[in-house]
């Protein structure tokens, strides 16, 4: 069982990353943390050390569901033009990259392709999952969009489910999604790692990312 008030105590780095995400986006800075306290606090009293995740991959989604119902209770949020057009095309450079490499990039490998800050493309990629609303003013460059609120819940259950089918893997398997993906290795360290080469390395990450993807659909 864990110590409520420590665990808040420990996590409120982790309450205040979340509500940096969604800063000048219209509500004020406490009322965001605020929020994301709550989400902390019910993802502590919820929390069950035996499905092997750790409190933080836990929270996460549960601090921004409070602070994503912030929007959804309070309004809309105004974007300028300029992060519009960024957002458009860190998506189309997501989406080759994905083609590509058979896998996401990562935000320091976007941010490189953007030619941007790392700040200012996590921005552009959470600009582009807002779906813009009916009111959006093009005249005045600028469009009114609403945050999504998808349930922590289903979050939540795509975390652990992720993490079980993980878990069902050959080791071997197993080890080269930690190594890429929860470790950032390289494909080439990876290999090293496994004692295979680069090559049986790419090959084999795009079968497994398939299979997950398959998997989780």
């Amino acid at each position: 069982m864990y110590d409520r008030d420590k665990a808040v105590s420990e996590n409120l780095g982790l309450v205040h990353s979340c509500a940096k995400r969604f800063r000048g986006r219209g509500i004020e800075y406490d009322d965001l943390f605020q929020a994301g306290c709550v989400g902390l606090i019910k993802a502590i009293d919820n929390f069950d050390e035996s499905r092997g995740l750790k409190l933080s991959t836990y929270a996460v989604p549960v601090i921004l569901g409070e602070i994503k119902g912030l929007f959804r209770d309070g309004g809309a949020v105004k974007i300028s033009r300029g992060l519009k057009e960024l957002s458009l095309k860190a998506t189309r450079e997501a989406a080759r990259f994905l083609k590509e490499n058979g896998r996401e990039p990562q935000i320091s490998e976007l941010a490189h392709i953007l030619g941007v800050e790392p700040e200012q493309a996590t921005e552009a990629l959470n600009a582009s999952r807002l779906p813009v609303s009916l009111t959006a003013d093009e005249e005045n460059g600028s469009g009114q969009l609403d945050i999504p609120t998808d349930s922590p819940d289903e979050k939540l259950t795509e975390v652990i489910s992720l993490h079980d089918e993980i878990k069902s893997l050959e080791p071997n398997d197993r080890n080269l999604i930690l190594l890429r993906f929860f470790k950032n290795k390289t494909q080439s360290e990876t290999a090293k790692e496994l004692g295979m080469t680069q090559v049986q390395v790419s090959r084999r990450e795009k079968k497994l990312l398939i299979y997950l993807r398959e998997r989780l659909i």
